[in-house]
């Protein structure tokens, strides 16, 4: 009874030496920093929402997508101004580094920002809408595209000065651009710094509006925390990159024909079936011409027929014109963004050593077309041999270490045993054999 009375007090006494002796767990404020580089494209709006999550989970200060982008299609950008406005944590979209650009989409992603930032020598606006292959859209399209974006440019910015609306609505009706000093100067985005560093000292103190209600942030001596994409999504952030794509379409078309030369293997077609199915979503992304295609499609057939029937490199040198005029065409079109061209030294490069390895590929189907056959009866023709018996015009021949029937080319002539003969002929089980003239 005396144990049972003093447990409790041991207890608590035990807590009391354990909380003494255990450190004390702080909460430090946290903030979530973002990537997106590149065009905009379905697993960057992935990203975007797996890091929203993320900093709600986490219970972030604040979250910093550092953006530079060339645009994208207009619904990826809306569903990705949804889940920014949707935010309960402030979300602050920051154009860097230097020399980055929040082009056509990228400005609207900007304006929506709870707050936004520019870094020195970096760029906005660009604005207005273009077809998926870059092409001017038909003027009624147009104006209701125009209408669209600059209503929702003026909603995003309703806090901001008449000068910034001002600038967000040339930026879509005369694709007009501003530098980070003339976008600050107007209203346009809210700070500039060179760095993170000096971004959070900047923003410590600023009152942002969130969907959970006004928040006034405090980002000294918090904790950065880096998101970086996972592999899937760098991997099909990279499939935006023209040059990647045009790569693995050279390497596809490659790797197939490889497989259709010389059937019976598995690595080669694999290989390529993967290379173009990588390529075609990066074609499904970027603003290409189809009509390039075609061109691409005559060069794989100009290439499987002169490995199947050699011409000496004629449908090879046409095919490679071809690959070359569709990959320009498809990729480099009048009213593609340059940042969405392919290199044309790449594609000549390419195109060339393309057209090496078909050579190679047709000589070596020449030189087996032109060789003699070497197993089968048929390579028997030409070989010499020893008469085993009288040929009067039939009898028995030796002929590759082996025992044939034969009869002579001229029926009236006779070979005596033992006498060297020549093969010229088989018919069936029998050849027909005349007498080797000694030299």
């Amino acid at each position: 009874m005396r144990w049972s009375k003093s447990l409790p007090i041991m207890l608590a006494a035990a807590m009391l030496l354990l909380t003494a002796f255990v450190p004390r767990q702080t909460s430090q404020r946290q903030v979530l920093v973002l990537e997106a580089r590149g065009p905009l494209t379905s697993a960057m709006a992935e990203y975007l929402d797996r890091g929203l999550s993320q900093a709600e989970r986490i219970s972030a200060e604040a979250v910093i997508l550092e953006l530079d982008t060339p645009g994208g299609a207009i619904d990826l950008m809306n569903r990705m101004v949804q889940s920014i406005r949707a935010s309960r944590i402030p979300v602050v979209v920051y154009v860097s580094p230097r020399g980055a650009i929040a082009g056509s989409a990228g400005t609207v992603l900007t304006l929506a920002g709870h707050a936004a930032a520019m870094a020195p020598e970096t760029a906005i606006g660009a604005a207005s809408p273009v077809g998926p292959q870059g092409e001017d859209l038909g003027q009624t399209i147009e104006a209701k595209q125009k209408e669209i974006l600059k209503a929702s440019v003026r909603s995003l910015a309703v806090d901001r000065s008449p000068e910034a609306i001002a600038m967000a609505e040339a930026a879509i009706d005369e694709a007009k651009a501003a530098s980070a000093e003339e976008a600050h100067a107007a209203g346009l985005v809210d700070f500039i710094a060179g760095d993170l560093d000096n971004l959070l000292i900047q923003l410590d103190g600023y009152t942002v509006q969130t969907s959970a209600g006004p928040h006034t942030l405090q980002t000294r001596d918090v904790v950065v925390v880096d998101l970086p994409q996972s592999l899937i999504e760098q991997v099909l952030n990279t499939l935006t990159n023209p040059n990647i794509v045009f790569l693995l379409m050279a390497l596809g078309i490659q790797a197939v024909l490889i497989e259709i030369s010389s059937p019976g293997g598995w690595v080669a077609g694999f290989i390529g079936v993967v290379s173009l199915a990588l390529g075609a979503y990066g074609l499904g992304i970027l603003p290409v011409n189809w009509f390039g295609l075609i061109f691409i499609a005559t060069a794989f057939v100009l290439f499987v027929i002169d490995v199947k029937a050699p011409t000496h490199g004629a449908l090879t040198a046409a095919g490679l014109i071809s690959f070359v005029v569709g990959a320009l065409v498809l990729f480099n079109s009048p009213g593609t963004p340059a940042s969405n061209r392919v290199s044309v030294p790449l594609v000549i490069g390419v195109g060339l050593v393309s057209a090496a390895l078909f050579t190679v590929v047709i000589s070596f189907a020449i030189r087996a077309h032109r060789r003699p056959i070497g197993v089968g009866r048929e390579a028997l023709v030409g070989r010499v041999g020893e008469a085993r018996t009288d040929l009067a015009p039939r009898g028995m021949v030796q002929v590759a270490g082996e025992l044939w029937s034969a009869e002579l080319a001229d029926p009236e002539g006779q070979i005596p045993s033992g006498s060297r003969v020549v093969v010229v002929a088989v018919e069936g089980l029998r050849l027909v054999v005349k007498q080797k003239q000694s030299s």
